[in-house]
Parts: C-alpha cells; sequence; structure tokens
C-alpha cells in the first residue's frame, strides 16, 4: 500500500440474487452476488418519496464464499468491508469495465436458512455500531515481507 492512500469499503445492503460459486482444481474458490443499498428522500417541491438504489458487485473467497453460499440466499441483508477492485476486459472488439467490492470480513444480519434452522439468530441491524463481529474473515495473501 503506498503511503497517504487507503481502498476501504463498507457496505449493509440486501442480496439480489443468490451467491454464484466457481469452484478451482486447487481447491479454491470464489463466490460472487449483487448487493443492494438504497437511500430515500422527500422531493421538496412534490412532497414525493424518492429512493435511489445502487447495486454492488461482491467477490468473496475460500471458506468466506463457501460460508456465503451455505447460509445466504437473495434478499438477505449483509454486512461487508472490503475493497474496490477495478476490472476492465474486451469482448467482442469492446472494452468491459467492472468494479467489485473483494471482501475481507462479513456479518449476516438476516438470514432466512438460518431462521428456518433456528441455529443461529441474528438481530436485523442496519447501525454500524451495532453490527455484531464477523463470522468469517478472509486471510489477506499479499505476500509481503512484513
Amino acid at each position: 500500500m503506498a503511503a497517504g492512500t487507503i481502498n476501504k469499503v463498507i457496505l449493509i445492503g440486501n442480496l439480489g440474487d443468490d451467491v454464484k460459486m466457481h469452484y478451482f482444481d486447487d481447491k479454491n474458490s470464489v463466490g460472487r452476488f449483487p448487493i443492494a443499498t438504497s437511500e430515500s428522500y422527500t422531493n421538496k417541491q412534490t412532497g414525493e418519496k424518492v429512493t435511489n438504489t445502487d447495486w454492488h458487485n461482491i467477490v468473496v473467497r475460500n471458506k468466506l464464499a463457501e460460508i456465503c453460499e451455505k447460509y445466504l440466499s437473495k434478499g438477505d441483508k449483509v454486512y461487508v468491508e472490503g475493497k474496490l477492485k477495478n476490472r476492465q476486459w474486451e469482448q467482442d472488439g469492446v472494452k468491459r469495465y467492472s468494479t467489485e467490492v473483494l471482501v475481507s470480513e462479513m456479518t449476516m444480519l438476516s438470514s432466512k436458512k438460518n431462521l428456518e434452522n433456528n441455529t443461529m439468530a441474528v438481530q436485523q441491524n442496519t447501525s454500524i455500531q451495532n453490527v455484531p463481529k464477523p463470522i468469517a474473515q478472509e486471510e489477506e495473501n499479499d505476500d509481503l515481507p512484513f
């Protein structure tokens, strides 16, 4: 990391789809899913409530990905921490771009599978101060000398 810079993202949102997994020959895995965050305000001229929704591409790896696949489904609320990663590639002669959130920590705030199985009572909470401790943390593997 360069001195004086930081790349950190914290989001609380709802899954827009189930976790899509990809497994590799070397036993590693990656999971991807979108989450939606919304903000609402009242239009002062019309008095109408307006809601804007942003979609975020979430990427989880290995053990954390397997936990997400097992316990999360579309509609569940999650707290994620990680960093932004921009990717670009060419498809059919057209440059494509994507911004992803590479997750290092995650907390399930609501999970239908957990509640149905009564395996874990998870309180639905949107305040960052009240977010439970992360249930899983991805190991950093940047091959740093320290």
